[in-house]
């Protein structure tokens, strides 16, 4: 079972693991900004299971970058590995496919996943909202907007208080 140890674990791994990435924002923060942000969000609505976090932190580390799920599960644990996998698309599909599958997947999620889910929904909205991609063009952020929000409600029903905060951040909506 993952405790707080676990948490600052992941942090630290995920910032080694993401520390010669950029975020696509004007300023091109430091990747890791991003599960940062992700912990904060959980954190403040009142989540405090330290699987949730720990996935949180790591939720991009398969997708992003060389780590493997049998690395996360020999460092974090089967059950933080396994809620990591639930939330990482397969970058062997095309992007249009990867879209349509969180999708169809988010009622799916178990509880724990779809908790960082709507974290990373939270996150990437505001993000795009207030600090967009440079190249992003207006249309391309009213489609961000809009494609997360049909993630987001098929996630509905976890958590009250991190799906106002989305329909919040969505409705600053470009």
């Amino acid at each position: 079972m993952a405790g707080m140890d676990t948490v600052f674990e992941a942090l630290e791994f995920a910032a080694h693991k993401h520390r010669d990435q950029r975020r696509k924002d004007p300023e091109a923060s430091p990747y890791i900004n991003h599960p940062i942000a992700l912990a904060h969000i959980l954190w403040g609505a009142g989540v405090e299971d330290p699987v949730v976090i720990t996935a949180a932190l790591l939720h991009d580390t398969v997708e992003d970058t060389e780590t493997t799920e049998e690395e996360l599960v020999d460092h974090f644990g089967r059950r933080v590995a396994s809620v990591v996998m639930e939330v990482t698309d397969d970058k062997n599909l095309e992007k249009a496919e990867r879209k349509a599958l969180q999708i169809a997947h988010a009622p799916h999620l178990s509880r724990e996943a779809k908790l960082v889910k709507l974290a990373d929904k939270i996150s990437n909205v505001r993000d795009v909202g207030s600090k967009p991609p440079t190249d992003w063009t207006l249309e391309r952020r009213r489609e961000y907007f809009d494609w997360a929000k049909r993630v987001v409600d098929g996630l509905r029903g976890v958590d009250p208080l991190l799906e106002r905060l989305f329909d919040e951040a969505y409705a600053k909506r470009p």
